[in-house]
């Protein structure tokens, strides 16, 4: 195939058909005796371009502006068609054109295209060859297509030559502007910058061909910004322009940088972009005060570390440049300075104002003016500018001490008095002094407050301020005492001096009274002691040691001396002369029957004045003892063991003796929880037909519980219930059969036995039934008046005389009672 097309100024090269070509070309062996000749009008103003085939040589003429151009090359090449990008016609833009040299022009030749775009970008006239594209191009988009094409026969579908590949460059056009990544920028640098200090560089970036023409060079421009700044025209660095840019003068400044295309020129595309630059501070601004003098005021009453006031230097920095450090100078006194050693001065971090406050306590009626200098310097500087200084700066600050109305002052702070226990009621102990430290110098008042002396044990005089007893002293029970003295001016008249400045201004002082010991107390056993002696004891053998305590404190410590009060047959005591003394036996042969204890009378004596000294009784017991003088019982044991019991027979006893106890409570308590079972648990447990009544006969009254009638005539039973109980029925009544006339009772139990087992409605267990049955009766026949249906007045005792002597008495009885009813 042999394409063909015509740009401005393009020329087909061609080469000897022997020599291989690369990839991308095409050779075609059979161009004998052909001559084509292809003759076409690009849509682009140009040069017209004619390109003629031989057997063995290629030559092309080109007629340009009249003349004739000749040139013959062996073979030919082709691989690339190039289309211009952005397209505005109405037809569709032509590409090129592929021709074999084996199409006759009879049309038997098809044309086939594929690759990239094929048929959809780009569409090729099967039976010409043309190649147009169907869309609008963009470079930016896609910048080349890749695509085969082939050439066969229309009939038989078969290929007339290979494959052949090609590719479509798009040719670009300046259509895209220059684009930087951001709208604006933040830049920074310090204030003081030489000319030409980097700030930023900005940079844009231009979607055109780089390598084609000027469509993607740019040149940057500052628009907005001068003289302050400038950027470099080729990469977009922005720089200072002016010396000593100060940022106490102008801190922000906003630089606008244009970026254009086609290297500057006219008809080029541009992109703006903003960049704030702000100036970053340094210490070039030196500390001033505002004032070379200062006078503040302070009153004397005020505390040490209170804050007497503020003064403040200026610093045009910022951030760590303006941090200030405040010094008060040393005094001087030529120049008047001498309060250095009263106030110190710090820096508040927050406001960096120099705070003054009082080092010492100030006294009006001492000095009432002082005189400081104070100095500020920055606490960081920067060598840089230090030819810019000096910094640092002084100010003299006057302080007035005013006169405040001051509470009384004691001459001491505590008050430390010692007083003996033996002190009379009413002595004076000891005194405080308070004075007015102010100019008028009232006169003072003083009081104890109660809350510290709640027993009222002291009290003080309120004028020279006197403190004496109220109540005996006793150190033994409290050595020290801490009390609070109050201290308060009075006027002239005699009332404490109030005034709205120094209402409930009292002065306290502590006062501490200690109670001084005296020889008051004699000493005693230092515990109780429980002391025993064997039976079989020898003489001289030690059974106590013994040791005494006084709560009196001698100065030279405590030394106490031990005797018997009187001469002890049985026992003697030998002093250890270091405040103890040990009991002896002064015989051997102890026994519990004949004495089972002994009392000692022990006298104790210190070595203070006055001396002091008590008796002491020692209990001694004797006790029964094994050979290695174990103690095994004592005299309330023996007494036990003389009766035959021991102490653990009586303490086994008394355990016996209590479970028993326990035992009949347990007993007694289980019989009266306990209740009789009933015959029926309950009225619904049908294994039993049992009906119950749960009530009492009414004796020979009652007419109505039971009729004995019926066991004795049968015939006569009915179904009649009661009237005073609703019976618990558990099956509905069944009718029994007939009796016959003058059946015995025998016979009717019989017959309900056979009745019941012979039923087959009865229920399928047990049914208790009890007649109490008891015979055919005597001649007697029943006592009961139960029998009878009548009332007792239409009884007939008639009767009664024929039952014999034996109730001949019961027959008057009865009988004469009718006699008498019936008068």
């Amino acid at each position: 195939m042999i394409p063909s097309h015509y740009l401005p100024l393009v020329v087909l090269l061609f080469l000897d058909s022997a020599i291989p070509l690369p990839m991308g070309e095409v050779q075609l062996d059979n161009v004998t005796d052909v001559n084509v000749s292809d003759t076409s009008t690009s849509q682009m103003d140009g040069p017209i371009a004619t390109t003629t085939w031989t057997d063995s040589s290629i030559e092309t003429t080109m007629q340009t502006e009249g003349k004739v151009l000749r040139r013959t090359k062996r073979g030919w090449m082709w691989n690339t068609f190039v289309v211009m990008e952005e397209y505005t016609g109405s037809l569709d833009q032509y590409v090129g054109k592929l021709h074999s040299d084996k199409d006759r022009g009879d049309g038997s030749v098809k044309y086939v295209l594929i690759g990239e775009g094929a048929g959809v970008v780009f569409e090729i006239n099967e039976t010409s060859g043309d190649i147009h594209a169907k869309k609008r191009l963009d470079r930016e988009e896609k910048a080349y297509y890749v695509l085969r094409a082939q050439a066969v026969n229309r009939r038989t579908g078969q290929p007339l030559e290979d494959w052949s590949n090609f590719t479509i460059k798009i040719h670009d056009i300046n259509d895209n502007e220059p684009k930087f990544s951001r709208d604006t920028y933040l830049a920074t640098v310090p204030e003081m910058s030489e000319v030409g200090t980097s700030v930023i560089q900005v940079t844009a970036t231009d979607a055109d061909d780089e390598d084609y023409g000027n469509s993607a060079k740019l040149v940057y421009s500052i628009l907005e910004g001068q003289p302050y700044f400038s950027v470099d025209p080729n990469n977009g660095i922005i720089r200072t322009a002016l010396p000593n840019m100060s940022r106490e003068n102008r801190e922000k400044y906003q630089v606008v940088i244009q970026a254009k295309d086609m290297a500057g020129q006219m008809g080029g595309l541009s992109g703006t972009t903003t960049i704030n630059v702000t100036l970053l501070d340094v210490n070039n601004s030196p500390p001033r005060f505002l004032h070379t003098g200062y006078h503040l005021s302070v009153p004397e009453s005020a505390k040490v570390g209170a804050q007497v006031g503020r003064v403040k230097a200026n610093d045009a920095d910022i951030g760590k440049n303006a941090e200030m450090r405040y010094r008060i100078v040393g005094d001087d006194r030529r120049s008047g300075h001498d309060g250095s050693d009263m106030f110190d001065v710090f820096t508040d971090g927050a406001t960096q104002e120099a705070v003054i406050t009082v080092r010492k306590p100030l006294d009006y009626e001492t000095k009432r003016l002082y005189q400081l200098k104070v100095d500020v310097t920055n606490t960081e500087l920067d060598p840089r500018f230090v030819h810019m200084g000096p910094f640092t700066d002084t100010a003299t600050v006057r302080v007035t001490v005013t006169d405040a109305d001051e509470p009384p002052l004691f001459t001491r702070n505590p008050y430390i008095i010692e007083v003996q226990e033996d002190t009379p009621v009413g002595s004076s102990i000891g005194s405080v002094t308070a004075r007015d430290p102010d100019a008028d110098n009232h006169p003072v008042r003083y009081t104890i407050d109660r809350y510290t002396d709640l027993e009222r044990l002291f009290n003080i005089d309120p004028i020279n301020g006197t403190i004496f007893t109220l109540q005996p002293l006793d150190r033994e029970l409290n050595k020290w005492h801490n009390i609070s003295v109050a201290a308060s001016e009075i006027k002239a008249f005699g009332s404490p001096k109030i005034t709205p400045n120094n209402a409930g201004q009292i002065t306290r002082v502590p006062v501490f009274i200690k109670v001084m010991d005296i020889n008051d107390n004699a000493p005693e056993f230092a515990m109780f002691y429980e002391t025993f002696v064997c039976e079989n004891v020898k003489s001289g053998q030690l059974i106590q040691t013994i040791s005494a305590v006084d709560t009196d404190e001698p100065l030279v410590g405590h030394k106490f001396v031990f005797s018997l009060s009187t001469i002890n047959p049985n026992f003697t005591i030998i002093d250890n002369e270091d405040n103890t003394a040990r009991i002896l036996t002064r015989r051997g042969g102890f026994s519990r029957r004949e004495t089972s204890s002994y009392l000692l009378p022990v006298v104790i004596s210190d070595n203070d004045y006055p001396i002091q000294s008590s008796t002491s009784t020692l209990t001694v017991r004797v006790c029964a003892c094994d050979s290695r003088g174990n103690v095994q019982s004592c005299s309330t044991e023996a007494l036990l063991l003389s009766a035959g019991l021991s102490t653990g027979a009586l303490v086994a006893i008394l355990l016996c003796i209590i479970i028993l106890l326990m035992i009949v409570v347990l007993f007694a308590a289980l019989r009266r929880q306990r209740k009789k079972e009933p015959l029926i648990m309950s009225k619904e447990d049908v294994r039993d037909n049992v009906v119950s009544y749960n009530d009492e006969g009414g004796g020979e009254e009652d007419t109505q519980a039971f009729d004995i009638g019926t066991l004795r005539n049968p015939e006569v039973m009915d179904t009649k219930l009661r009237r005073d109980i609703i019976p618990e029925m558990l099956f509905p009544f069944r009718r029994a059969s007939p009796i016959k006339d003058n059946a015995d009772i025998r016979d009717f139990i019989h017959g309900r036995l056979q009745e019941n087992d012979l039923d087959p409605t009865a229920p399928p267990y047990d049914s208790l039934a009890t007649y109490a049955y008891e015979g055919s009766g005597s001649l007697a026949e029943s006592l009961s008046s139960l029998e009878s249906a009548a009332t007792e007045g239409d009884q007939d005792f008639e009767y009664l005389s024929h039952w014999g002597p034996q109730f001949r008495k019961l027959a008057d009885m009865y009988i004469g009672k009718d006699t008498d009813r019936e008068a």
